[in-house]
């Protein structure tokens, strides 16, 4: 019985154009290991989001409420917050200074990285010193360097005008951080010695993942080390130095701690940056609802730079491919 109605069910399967397949259905098996992936990662997402996207929430929250000084809000006000940051007569001074600290920082820094990169990836003697010189002031808070910097540029008894005093190149102190004709400057300056170290670490591991055996045969084929390094060592390294470029530019972008300490953004605003007026808003003057009103600016100006960024070097590199 058992036999005949195996062969009675698959009797009934088969059609007048011959055998019609049954449908496949994934097993648990294959369901469970798709989806094991999605399930490892939705803690770390669900937390990353809790962390990164509250504070982001309770800042639009603030930014269109009347907030008290003690960061209480109160009735929605229209935007007023807004209004008042854009009417601001320190908005587009703070806002233009800190477009050209974060270019002239990034810039300098990718600039001077590239050749020091370069010269730390050949083998010669003392090449290990030489790196771990480079890497030192990494090695360094950003606060300990601004107030290392703070006492060296004083007027009255810092290190440089000492310097200077000594090989005949100054007769008078100079007060470098009094005046903004030279503090700015300086400071850019600053900005671009600490973020050497984390460039030409990126960089370097990009130099030694390239492979000798292309550039001795480039050698050979007569080419020049200019050409070697336009043609070769450039489009190779091309990825590193994008991502040098966008977490470098986020870094300068928010960069507060050595402004700071070395300036508080004086002398009379004039080295003011985005991430440190606000600070200034928030906590000197108790302006929450302006200072968030501004957190908010500072993160879509942030997040659209990186977004046009990213789809440009993912342009490039479709037609490159």
């Amino acid at each position: 019985m058992a036999l005949s109605s195996s062969k009675a069910g698959s009797a009934s399967e088969v059609g007048v154009g011959g055998a019609v397949p049954r449908a496949k259905t994934p097993s648990n098996g294959k369901i469970g290991r798709a989806s094991a992936p999605y399930l490892l990662i939705l803690p770390s997402i669900l937390f990353a989001f809790w962390i990164i996207g509250y504070p982001i929430y309770d800042m639009a929250n603030m930014s269109v409420h009347a907030v008290n000084r003690f960061g209480k809000t109160a009735a929605f006000n229209d935007f007023a917050n807004y209004q008042r940051l854009f009417s601001h007569q320190l908005f587009i001074g703070c806002l233009i200074r800190t477009l050209v600290w974060t270019v002239f920082v990034v810039g300098g820094t990718v600039l001077l990285s590239v050749p020091i990169a370069l010269i730390l990836n050949e083998k010669f003697f003392g090449r290990t010193l030489a790196r771990i010189i480079i890497m030192l002031p990494w090695a360094v808070s950003l606060t300990m360097t601004g107030i290392v910097w703070r006492w060296s540029l004083n007027g009255q008894f810092g290190m440089v005008n000492a310097t200077l005093s000594n090989f005949g190149l100054q007769d008078t102190p100079v007060e470098w951080l009094a005046t903004s004709t030279t503090a700015f400057p300086i400071l850019i300056a600053i900005g671009i010695l600490v973020s050497i170290p984390f460039t030409v670490t990126v960089i370097l591991g990009g130099l030694s993942s390239l492979q000798a055996d292309v550039f001795e045969a480039a050698k050979i084929d007569g080419a020049t080390a200019w050409q070697r390094f336009r043609y070769l060592t450039l489009p190779l390294i091309r990825p590193f130095l994008n991502i040098v470029l966008v977490l470098n530019f986020i870094y300068v972008f928010n960069s507060f701690p050595l402004i700071w300490v070395m300036t508080q953004g004086d002398p009379a605003n004039s080295t003011d940056i985005l991430v440190t007026w606000l600070y200034k808003l928030a906590f000197r003057y108790g302006e929450l609802g302006i200072a968030s009103a501004l957190s908010i600016v500072m993160f879509a100006i942030l997040l659209a730079l990186t977004m046009v960024y990213a789809a440009l070097a993912m342009r490039n590199e479709r037609s490159t491919a």
